[in-house]
């Protein structure tokens, strides 16, 4: 499989694109991670309860600020799917682990019609980006999701793109860590192309409030597994 190594300096994106930035406490990574946006799109920092002035950072670095009071990284990213209005909607991590201008060849593929999600497949780059149990459980998980969708998929990466209208008419419920799970559950249920790309996967900003822990490993997993447990679903087209 073919790494991705565009950056947010690649030729001709297109413009019609709103980058979904889930956001608690990463106002230390903020200006990284919006500085490798292209400049035509639109950064969605969707601000779900900082006390570090995440917020005030983001606007004043020119993205769109989305308050989402209630916790849990889907409902995050569910509020900056829903606030979005562009054609092809991105997520992206705000802890500068990963460099959103690599979502360039993922919009291109999207909007050629050659694939209708876009996922980036993490391959650590330096001691720390990715513990041990952090992999463990995402490699469980992957080869859980292949037996129940057939998508040989090796990791469930918060890097991706895809179609608003297409990701809004999959219903996605789940609102805590089990969040980008469905999204590719129900992508695979409506006959959605899938594919993954590899991108480098670096030391985060900060502390991590999920993979940094057991106990968040744990909670993330178990909201997955019953992401899995979900019976299939009538098939939309995926945009």
């Amino acid at each position: 499989m073919k790494a991705v190594t565009t950056s947010s300096s690649s030729s001709s994106p297109s413009t019609d694109v709103d980058v979904v930035l889930p956001c608690l406490n990463e106002a230390a990574a903020l200006p990284w991670v919006l500085g490798r946006i292209p400049a035509a799109w639109r950064a969605l920092v969707v601000d779900n309860g900082s006390t570090d002035g995440s917020a005030d950072v983001a606007r004043a670095l020119g993205a769109t600020v989305v308050h989402e009071a209630r916790r849990g990284f889907g409902a995050a990213c569910h509020a900056g799917l829903a606030a979005a209005t562009a054609d092809i909607v991105c997520f992206c991590d705000c802890d500068a682990s990963m460099d959103p201008g690599l979502l360039v060849p993922f919009v291109r593929e999207v909007s050629d019609g050659e694939a209708d999600l876009v996922l980036g497949r993490r391959r650590p780059q330096g001691r720390g980006a990715w513990p041990a149990h952090a992999r463990a459980g995402n490699l469980a998980l992957s080869r859980m999701l292949r037996r129940r969708t057939g998508l040989r998929l090796h990791d469930l990466g918060p890097l991706r793109a895809a179609r608003r209208e297409g990701l809004l008419a999959l219903d996605l419920d789940d609102r805590r860590s089990g969040y980008p799970l469905q999204m590719v559950v129900r992508a695979a249920d409506a006959g959605w192309r899938v594919v993954e790309h590899d991108v480098p996967y670096r030391p985060r900003v900060g502390s991590s409030k999920v993979t940094g822990t057991w106990r968040g490993t744990w909670q993330a997993v178990r909201d997955m597994s019953r992401v899995l447990r979900e019976p299939g679903r009538v098939r939309v087209s995926g945009g």
